[in-house]
């Protein structure tokens, strides 16, 4: 479950169709987002290989507050006592993960879209339906990169949800998206660069222009919260996700 530097100093813990990264300097380690419960043995187990432990872990970074996103956060933070950081607009939605904003119906698209059946399915199995929200989470600012693993440039990408944040990585020609664009699409089955379908969307229309953040960054690495690495390069990635539009 765990592929190592996917970018550099940026490993990938997958499970369940969702993606956990590890980010490493010189002295500590940043999660960013936690995965569904069932993840969390994985995701544990990974930090440890790497050679971490309690007090090497500087920060859990949710880019939002999704169930998805936040499904380990508080066990994770009381295994290696690290503090959950998450934009202040997405603070409600960790505490309370399913009182989120969204576009359509979540129960049409198993319907309309027979492929995203195993990957919902799968969501589901790995404690989808079960997760606690997560209190006591700190403010990600602008200025909270520079105190992180790999001092990421934070981008407000707001669309998704109101306070979702991607983390540029200049030096290492790497960005994690989060949901602000993913490469696999839980809800179609769909694969290629896109926003996330309206069924956990706020606004599909913010999400689309919010992808110009990303474009500007010229990052060549692109790390998805759904699907693989992108090494294609942001432009094309968003160009694509843009031609592809709203779901």
């Amino acid at each position: 479950m765990l592929t190592r530097n996917v970018a550099d100093g940026i490993h990938l813990v997958e499970h369940a169709f969702t993606n956990v990264y590890l980010v490493e300097d010189e002295r500590s380690l940043m999660i960013v987002d936690s995965g569904l419960p069932a993840a969390q043995h994985a995701v544990s187990s990974a930090v440890r290989s790497l050679g971490y432990g309690p007090g090497s872990v500087s920060a859990i970074v949710l880019t939002h507050g999704h169930f998805d996103h936040t499904g380990t956060a508080a066990k994770l933070r009381a295994e290696f006592r690290a503090p959950i950081l998450a934009h202040p607009a997405d603070h409600y939605i960790a505490a309370h993960p399913y009182r989120y904003a969204h576009e359509r119906s979540r129960w049409t698209y198993p319907l309309r879209f027979p492929a995203s059946l195993r990957s919902l399915g799968a969501m589901t199995l790995a404690g989808a339906l079960l997760v606690r929200g997560v209190a006591d989470v700190q403010d990600l600012g602008p200025e909270s990169g520079t105190a992180l693993p790999g001092t990421p440039n934070l981008l407000h990408t707001p669309g998704h949800t109101a306070g979702h944040v991607a983390l540029h990585f200049p030096e290492r020609d790497a960005l994690i998206c989060g949901d602000s664009i993913v490469t696999f699409n839980p809800y179609t089955g769909h694969r290629g660069p896109q926003i996330v379908s309206g069924a956990a969307t706020a606004d599909s229309g913010v999400a689309l222009a919010s992808l110009q953040a990303l474009a500007d960054t010229g990052a060549k690495t692109l790390l998805t919260g759904h699907g693989d690495p992108w090494t294609g390069g942001a432009q094309a990635a968003v160009e694509q996700a843009l031609a592809r539009g709203a779901s």
